[in-house]
């Protein structure tokens, strides 16, 4: 079975188990592939990697939301209505 690492980095349970934070700043920064019998079981992704990452995937849906309204009618409001 061929799995897709996503990665550059890559690490044992085990050595996690050891010294995780030694594990993490190994990476720079970067996520890393937790492996478990050589076979991926999950991503360790920083603090900060990860708050980009939720930064970009709040872009993606707010340009989903304004792709989806451009074509709606414009409606006229006056500055005394709001």
């Amino acid at each position: 079975m061929v799995n897709l690492i996503l990665t550059d980095a890559t690490t044992s349970i085990s050595e996690l188990k050891k010294n995780p934070m030694a594990v993490v700043d190994s990476a720079g920064g970067f996520p890393i592939a937790v492996l478990n019998r050589n076979q991926p079981a999950f991503y360790c992704v920083p603090a900060l990697a990860y708050e980009v990452l939720m930064d970009k995937l709040e872009d993606v849906e707010l340009a989903a939301i304004v792709a989806e309204r451009q074509s709606s009618d414009e409606i006229e409001v006056s500055i005394d209505e709001l």
